[in-house]
């Protein structure tokens, strides 16, 4: 079976002007590979700046690729501009992370579920279309009374489900999930995360989750995509990169997650800041923060290969079993 979403060396460069007025190119996505299955979860990590955000824009149209391919569902998306385009478009969509900035705060919540309907001309007539509305509040957790209140009288759980709400009326076959957590406390966003698995479950649709928290991305997520600077340097399900991770800025993330069991000592404390995107460091673009970088690492680029158990990492210390890969499965 062909998988859903196939991303391909996927780049997204910003011109920018340098220190001189020189033009030169930020490097916000850099080469990006990802396949995910129908009814699967691919979570991507990173820290702030990392490009995770753009990917997902990238994924959704909302940004043009520099290069590189996407196809959804078999169509290519890098490619389509037409009418075909807006009906893939209506099969693939977001939930964003500020529910509020979202929501049209002169409409009511109720309003704004209707109308995704009412832009692709679906479920004609006002009482049908207010009828697959009310059953999208049922299905996230919605009061039926809720739907003639505007966003501001919502609190923050419940516009995320609004949102969600939202994103599902089309019934669509994926959803990007860009740090829809990240607004909400500890209690609402477990109930969130408890909400979306739930309703994939029952609606079958796939996740493409982004995510700073790695602790959350291992509850949701079939597979994890980390990412650094651009590029994904780790991939593999949950559960393995949790115990061993096979790259050492994998490692430096799972040792920042609290567990009752990690000490203090045994976390991982990398030294300075991210690279800036406009002036990527020559070989391994995370060797200046490495505590285990070797010569090798500042000069020769490690590429994203498979390892020892079947995971995909970039980083020379990773013993590789294949040739490096494109996308991966």
């Amino acid at each position: 079976m062909s998988a859903l979403l196939t991303v391909k060396d996927l780049a997204r460069h910003y011109p920018v002007a340098g220190e001189r007025g020189e033009r030169r190119l930020l490097h916000a996505v850099d080469g990006v590979s990802f396949s995910l299955d129908a009814r699967r979860t691919l979570g991507i990590v990173g820290e702030s700046g990392c490009g995770k955000s753009t990917t997902a824009k990238l994924v959704l149209g909302l940004l043009a690729a520099s290069s590189g391919r996407i196809d959804f569902a078999g169509e290519p998306v890098t490619a389509v501009r037409d009418a075909r385009w807006r009906a893939m478009r209506r099969s693939m969509q977001m939930v964003p992370q500020d529910p509020l900035a979202a929501l049209d705060r002169r409409l009511t919540v109720g309003e704004q579920v209707v109308e995704p309907l009412q832009i692709h001309d679906l479920e004609t007539g006002p009482g049908a279309r207010q009828e697959r509305a009310l059953s999208l509040f049922e299905a996230v957790g919605l009061r039926p009374d809720l739907f003639h209140r505007y966003p501001h009288e919502l609190s923050g759980g419940q516009r995320q489900r609004v949102v969600l709400a939202r994103a599902l009326v089309l019934d669509p076959r994926l959803v990007v999930c860009d740090e829809p957590i990240s607004a909400l406390d500890v209690s609402v966003a477990a109930q969130v995360i408890n909400l979306l698995q739930d309703l994939q479950g029952r609606f079958g649709m796939a996740y493409l989750f982004i995510s700073h928290d790695l602790k959350v991305v291992r509850q949701i997520a079939d597979e994890v995509a980390v990412m650094y600077l651009g590029r994904i340097v780790e991939q593999g399900p949950p559960d393995a990169l949790f115990h061993a991770p096979a790259h050492p800025y994998t490692e430096a993330l799972v040792s920042a997650v609290p567990t009752p069991w990690r000490r203090m000592r045994e976390r991982i404390v990398l030294s300075g800041d991210p690279p800036n995107p406009v002036d990527r460091p020559s070989g391994c673009a995370f060797h200046p923060r490495c505590p285990r970088a070797m010569a090798r690492c500042a000069t020769d680029a490690p590429a994203l290969r498979r390892v020892a158990d079947g995971r995909l990492a970039a980083c020379h210390l990773a013993p590789a079993v294949d040739s490096p890969v494109a996308v991966a499965a």
